[in-house]
């Protein structure tokens, strides 16, 4: 999971792409970065942390131009390393700079093409330095010079050549802006423009439409899925589809906990699908229970905070905001080991004892992953004085991992793998445990967008939309993931001589 933005105006774009990378932070936490293209020349900033750490007044006055693209990153193949921040850049041909938000699943075969091959180095373990390389590589072909068509070309030959979930933006240099999604949709993506003071067109491209909203841009669309649109540098906005078999199937997780919610992703509100979960939720618990003794319900903040107000209206119960939340730590989800997310809770979250003195409190979250936050929350809710603790989950039981860019760990590490709903309760402590269930969850967008017919649900069911994901890729994953594997790989990286992340490209 990561955030991208791309920015043509007839003005500086530093400070847009700055304003859109805030509220893209929910995407990242780990990293962010900026290049921006002035008179041909890329100027660079990326550095680990968040987007106000990175960015001083110096490196913004040094990110000159009208064009630029930017991106916040969190890790999701092991290293944290400030190599492998975004966005990339590659001199040939023409120069090209890219900020990319998925996961290439064939990552390890296209290196060896690219280096046997296309005759193209690899410098970081990045599935998006390989996805510009082979980006890079198919544009060659075309020539001196670019026309609209020779991009979607290029992009064409790229989905031909890369599996996964993956949603990029670049710049070419002195020819445009160019952004494309993946064949099923998978990775977010949306563009819209604005008119500045002449009239002039302006536009932007996002992974989610609140960075457009902030930016005062009028969404006009996601892409669809294996579409590509080519921004040239007269601001001209041209769209071709290059896939050959596309098919909507984007992440659900999305909805259930990655975007904000006041996002728009594949025309249909975030806010209005957890709604719409929450409801479900209720449905269950009343099918399952009708005689519930439930006093209180209380969302685990934030990302819960909508289906479980539903929820609690629902089922007529009374809602309260029982957690008081420290909004100066960062997601836990993200968080890049075990025993960091263990002491990230209780500094996270702190709970309002009269809320909890007494009652029946049925705790409510957005998804239950590894189950150390749960846990922890259902712990401080007894201490804080509740008679009885019970657990939803807005979600149904995450059993498998995620291969296209959401840091799922290893199925071992995910407390639903291989156990019932009642043994998870059991183990996270709760008196009573409730799942959404995932038919409800596809329902639940489906009613706020009946175009979105199929998705990719895999960390709940198993099944990979890409159909190239077998056991052995999954054996292999789950190497490279594991909380071990991403401390040996964090300190190794720490090892490497870096280049530097503040400079201009052309020196």
């Amino acid at each position: 999971m990561c955030g991208i933005v791309g920015l043509m105006a007839n003005q500086a774009v530093n400070q847009g792409l700055y304003d859109a990378l805030t509220v893209l932070q929910h995407r990242g936490q780990d990293a962010a970065g900026m290049m921006t293209w002035h008179e041909g020349r890329f100027l660079l900033r990326k550095s680990n942390g968040l987007v106000r750490d990175v960015f001083h007044t110096r490196h913004m006055a040094r990110l000159k131009g009208n064009l630029g693209i930017g991106h916040v990153r969190y890790p999701t193949a092991g290293s944290s390393s400030e190599a492998e921040s975004q966005p990339f850049y590659v001199n040939s041909p023409y120069g090209i700079t890219l900020a990319h938000n998925g996961n290439l699943t064939n990552s390890d075969q296209l290196k060896q093409e690219l280096f046997s091959t296309d005759l193209r180095h690899i410098n970081t373990s990045s599935d998006s330095e390989v996805l510009l390389n082979v980006f890079a590589h198919e544009l060659g072909k075309q020539g001196l010079y670019l026309s609209p068509e020779d991009v979607f070309d290029a992009v064409r030959r790229v989905h031909r050549r890369c599996k996964g979930g993956y949603a990029a933006v670049a710049i070419i240099n002195g020819f445009g802006m160019v952004a494309f999604r993946d064949p099923h949709g998978i990775r977010p993506v949306v563009y819209g423009a604005r008119q500045d003071d002449g009239g002039r067109q302006e536009v932007m491209i996002a992974s989610e439409s609140v960075a457009l909203d902030v930016g005062g841009f009028e969404l006009h669309r996601d892409l669809a899925p294996g579409e590509a649109i080519f921004v040239d540098m007269a601001g001209q906005i041209h769209t071709q589809q290059c896939a050959d078999a596309p098919t909507l199937a984007p992440c659900i997780f999305e909805h259930v906990y990655l975007a904000r919610p006041d996002s728009i992703l594949d025309g249909a509100y975030v806010y209005g699908t957890r709604m719409q979960m929450g409801r479900k939720l209720g449905d269950r618990i009343l099918r399952d229970w009708p005689e519930h003794d439930i006093d209180v319900v209380i969302p685990i903040p934030d990302t819960s905070r909508t289906s479980a107000l539903e929820l609690a209206q629902h089922l007529g119960v009374t809602f309260r905001e029982g957690f008081m939340k420290n909004r100066y730590i960062g997601r836990t989800f993200i968080m890049p080991g075990q025993t960091q997310r263990k002491k990230s809770v209780r500094q996270k979250l702190n709970a309002i004892d009269i809320e909890f003195r007494g009652k029946n409190v049925l705790l409510v979250d957005d998804s239950i992953v590894r189950g150390t936050t749960c846990k922890q929350i259902i712990q401080m809710a007894r201490e804080a004085g509740a008679n009885k603790v019970y657990f939803a989950s807005a979600a149904p039981p995450v059993r498998y991992p995620n291969v296209y860019g959401i840091d799922m760990p290893a199925a071992n590490e995910l407390i639903a793998h291989g156990r019932s709903e009642a043994e998870v309760g059991e183990l996270i402590g709760a008196d009573r445990i409730f799942y959404q269930d995932l038919e409800d969850l596809k329902s639940a967008c489906r009613e706020v967008n009946p175009a979105m017919q199929e998705f990719d649900c895999s960390v709940f069911d198993g099944n990979y939309v890409t159909g190239d994901i077998d056991d052995a890729y999954l054996a292999a994953l789950e190497a490279s993931r594991n909380d071990s594997a991403k401390q040996q790989s964090a300190g190794d990286h720490a090892l490497v001589g870096m280049h530097n992340q503040d400079d201009d490209l052309d020196d």
